[in-house]
């Protein structure tokens, strides 16, 4: 597999390459400029991710959110996530997108 030339954050390269050959990239919303005020707002509210948690070589658990892109989004509720180790589930959370991480408030099988 060719790698292509990415701009990639330290945690993402580092979730990529505990992977395998899939490439892991949180996922990141785009903010406009002119963006509605009440969209900041809506920021703070919980959203629903699907996925597969998946383990890190650093002991990390994250999010997998598309398995055949790498893409997925890192929890911080650590413990909740260990529970979930390699199955598919239904995350729920807010995502603080300076950070790349999802403020998770409920984790279910999907």
């Amino acid at each position: 597999m060719k790698l292509h030339s990415l701009k990639i954050f330290p945690a993402a390269l580092v979730l990529g390459l505990a992977l395998g050959s899939a490439q892991f990239t949180p996922v990141l919303f785009a903010q406009s400029q002119n963006q509605n005020p009440n969209a900041q707002q809506d920021q703070q509210k919980p959203r629903t991710f699907m996925g597969k948690i998946v383990k890190i070589n650093s002991g990390q658990y994250a999010l997998l959110t598309d398995e055949q892109a790498g893409k997925g989004v890192f929890l911080d509720d650590q413990e909740k996530a260990k529970q979930f180790e390699g199955k598919n589930v239904k995350v729920t959370g807010v995502l603080d997108i300076a950070n790349k991480i999802v403020h998770v408030t409920n984790i279910e099988l999907a």
